[in-house]
């Protein structure tokens, strides 16, 4: 059970629920970009289950130019220094392709680390093809909702993509798992690990609100009840 987290206290609630492993981000709305190296740090500092920055320079696509990748390149290496146990990167070509040059220096670069693919794979134009290209360049697994909005929409590919690993890959169903769902997943797909959010909105706690500026100021958080659930219907 992988959880996105996206600050030090979801991080926290995650290893401390029982689940296995942390992928850190920032920038929620624009799909998770790679954490400051401050917080990397103490997230490292505070929990012992494995923990997978991703490694995104910035929002929208997955077509990165030279500057980007030098960039993430660097980022790679603070993470590795950090002593993270593993990064999440994706590269893509402008024709769908999976960019595997570039992404194969990305996983030489993070070596002993391992390495996820993200869902840039859900972009890619040919999955079969792209699970080829992602085994070739080593990667450890892949992090997918089957070319569909939500893993249980894409349920039915990504069955065939376990199928078609033959176990030389992890194939990682995520996007709105939820215990609700999980074990269904679980069932249809034949995966063996999973990725959630589990997040809720986090009202502020401040105790002056200035109410002229008309927002909310709300955070984003882990849920630990959906954690603790999705974890009993996984295992049970």
């Amino acid at each position: 059970m992988e959880i996105c987290c996206f600050n030090l206290e979801s991080a926290l609630i995650a290893a401390d629920t029982g689940a296995d492993r942390v992928e850190l981000c920032a920038d929620p709305t624009g799909g998770g970009t790679t954490p400051p190296l401050g917080l990397v740090r103490a997230v490292r500092k505070k929990i012992s289950i494995e923990l997978y920055p991703i490694i995104r320079i910035r929002g929208g696509d997955f077509l990165f130019s030279e500057e980007e990748f030098g960039v993430m390149l660097q980022d790679i290496e603070l993470c590795k220094s950090a002593g993270c146990d593993g990064v999440v990167i994706g590269m893509l070509l402008s024709d769908g392709r999976v960019d595997k040059f570039h992404s194969a220096i990305l996983v030489e670069k993070a070596y002993p680390m391992g390495v996820t693919f993200h869902r840039a794979f859900d972009w890619t134009r040919n999955p079969f093809e792209s699970l080829e290209d992602i085994v070739d360049i080593g990667c450890e697994r892949i992090l997918t909702s089957g070319q569909q909005s939500t893993a249980i929409l894409g349920a039915g590919l990504i069955k065939d993509l376990v199928k078609k690993s033959a176990g030389r890959i992890i194939i990682m169903p995520g996007s709105g798992v939820r215990a609700s769902n999980i074990a269904d997943l679980k069932w249809e797909t034949g995966a063996r690990e999973f990725h959630s959010s589990a997040r809720i909105s986090k009202r502020s706690t401040m105790d002056f609100v200035q109410r002229s500026m008309q927002e909310e100021q709300e955070n984003l958080l882990a849920n630990r009840q959906e954690i603790e659930k999705m974890l009993i219907r996984l295992h049970g």
